[in-house]
């Protein structure tokens, strides 16, 4: 729109403090930094602060969303984010939504019938909320909490019968979540959903060993990144060993993690956190594979 240079400026000139940088999810597994004021039209052209002040706030985690895609790969198009994202984190041809599991409150905004919020609060309709914790109710487990219920929606949206039976549905409109038919198909359901969100969160105790040694001679220049036999070639001689080929496929929303991660830094070389990171990236994929393959729901 309207954003320039001077009004970026401006708006850090009159903003200064640590506080405001910020961990930015530019991509899935690439977490950059960016000056965060939530000044419209400041050193964020539209910093979307309704949505995205609910990350610098306090703990949070969001499922991000495309309204629709073009074709059914191995990934629904669907992502948890921990920090705020920008337009295209999850995908370059369609707006990516995000929905924030808390919202906390504004002290900015006026009060509402003398009553001020102070507390943060679950981000769901709690007739919804309410009908699906009944639904879950199970003798042991008894009523699913948030962070259950989210990581119930996160297993569904990755479920292979779910995108099967829905395939027509999901390439023009939002995806729906489905009811769980039995309490124990909920929770086995949120159980597979919350490995998955511990993966894409990163979660190390989750990630665990990464089997795959950045060996080889030469430089850790990125060149021509490239798989082949097992391997994930970042130029002629250095190579990370041992790589899932499923892994360098994957698919998050319109990205190829394995492959867009080294593809964003060619010329650079790696250092021993780029490359420890990278391994991570090669594990989370292909854990996500066979998670997903694990997801059983009764849909239709």
């Amino acid at each position: 729109r309207d954003w320039s240079v001077e009004r970026a400026k401006d708006d850090v000139n009159a903003n200064l403090g640590w506080e405001f940088l910020t961990p930015i999810a530019y991509r899935p597994f690439d977490l950059r930094w960016t000056y965060y004021t939530g000044k419209d039209c400041g050193f964020i052209c539209r910093p979307r602060q309704a949505v995205m002040r609910h990350f610098p706030a306090g703990e949070n985690m969001a499922l991000s969303f495309n309204r629709k895609i073009d074709e059914l790969r191995p990934f629904t198009d669907c992502f948890v984010f921990g920090n705020i994202i920008q337009l295209h984190s999850l995908s370059l041809k369609e707006v990516n939504y995000c929905a924030p599991l808390y919202l906390y409150p504004n002290a900015a905004a006026p009060q509402k019938d003398g009553f001020t919020e102070t507390a943060r609060r679950v981000n769901f309709d709690s007739k919804l909320y309410g009908k699906l914790q009944r639904l879950a109710k199970h003798p042991d487990r008894g009523e699913p909490d948030e962070t259950a219920v989210f990581d119930y929606i996160y297993g569904a949206l990755h479920c292979p019968a779910y995108r099967e039976t829905y395939a027509e549905f999901l390439k023009a409109d939002f995806p729906r979540i489905p009811w769980p038919k039995t309490p124990g198909e909920f929770w086995d359901v949120s159980a597979k959903g919350g490995e998955l969100r511990r993966l894409h969160l990163m979660d190390p105790a989750a990630v665990g060993d990464t089997p795959y040694p950045f060996i080889g001679e030469g430089d850790d220049a990125i060149e021509k990144p490239a798989f082949r036999d097992g391997k994930v070639w970042i130029n002629n001689t250095r190579y990370f060993d041992n790589a899932p080929e499923v892994s360098w496929g994957f698919y998050i929303g319109g990205y190829q993690p394995a492959q867009k991660w080294l593809k964003d830094r060619k010329g650079r070389a790696l250092n021993f956190d780029d490359a420890t990171h990278y391994q991570r990236i090669l594990k989370i994929l292909s854990e996500t594979d066979r998670i997903m393959r694990g997801i059983k729901m009764e849909v239709g």
